[in-house]
């Protein structure tokens, strides 16, 4: 009888702002060795890397400089292995956000980050942050297949907490949109092996779950 392969080892970046747990039992239940770390050492030697977060995206940026993640960061993501950014994390991401002034990102994915503004909805104005479910759609003829959301019906109702989003500058790079009132705003992305979602996967139920299981996938492992 043939030993089982190992679990495939994601390395979550602990950067003081992040849900961690809440992701770490998401790999956990695909089948997939989650590490919650601050070392570059293990950033660099993992096979998948999700950069999680909430909160203030200059303070996030100034965290992970300070634990020398940086340049870790873009050279794991220049290796060509899956990288998984989440909600601020997807943000990080970006060239530079406008968030209580104007802060560079990882520059991973031309694009910023700008405010939400103040959504109407039937004259209403809607609160920000959005807290809550809310629907991703694929662009106009657009297609989940061999991605991070393929498995994911158009639709399909997820968690979010935020006040901005992200724009990329190529839309080419959209895999879904949302709608919050008039704002219409890019929730997920994908280039090459970088996928990133506003929304939070972990805290979505069994939709979101299908996230972390096409990951697996991606790295031969899974689990039932």
């Amino acid at each position: 009888m043939r030993e089982p392969r190992p679990a495939p080892q994601v390395a979550i970046v602990d950067f003081g702002l992040g849900n961690l747990f809440s992701v770490s039992q998401a790999c956990r239940q695909v089948g997939l060795e989650a590490v919650i770390t601050e070392d570059r050492r293990q950033v660099l030697a993992a096979q998948a890397l999700i950069l999680p977060g909430v909160g203030a995206f200059g303070d996030a940026m100034a965290a992970l400089h300070r634990l020398d993640l940086l340049g870790a960061i873009r050279e794991f993501a220049a290796s060509g292995r899956p990288l998984l950014g989440i909600c601020l994390g997807m943000q990080l991401l970006m060239g530079q956000s406008y968030e209580f002034g104007r802060h560079p990102g990882l520059g991973l994915v031309e694009g910023d980050v700008v405010s939400l503004g103040q959504p109407l909805e039937d004259g209403r104005r809607l609160k920000v942050p959005q807290v809550g479910w809310n629907r991703i759609e694929p662009p106009p003829g657009g297609s989940w297949q061999g991605t991070l959301l393929q498995g994911l019906e158009p639709g399909e109702f997820m968690y979010l907490v935020h006040s901005f989003y992200c724009r990329p500058r190529d839309p080419g790079l959209t895999l879904s949109y949302t709608t919050y009132g008039q704002a219409r705003f890019c929730s997920a992305l994908a280039r090459g092996s970088i996928t990133a979602c506003q929304f939070h996967p972990e805290r979505s139920g069994a939709a979101g779950l299908i996230v972390y299981r096409n990951l697996a996938a991606r790295l031969g492992a899974g689990a039932d």
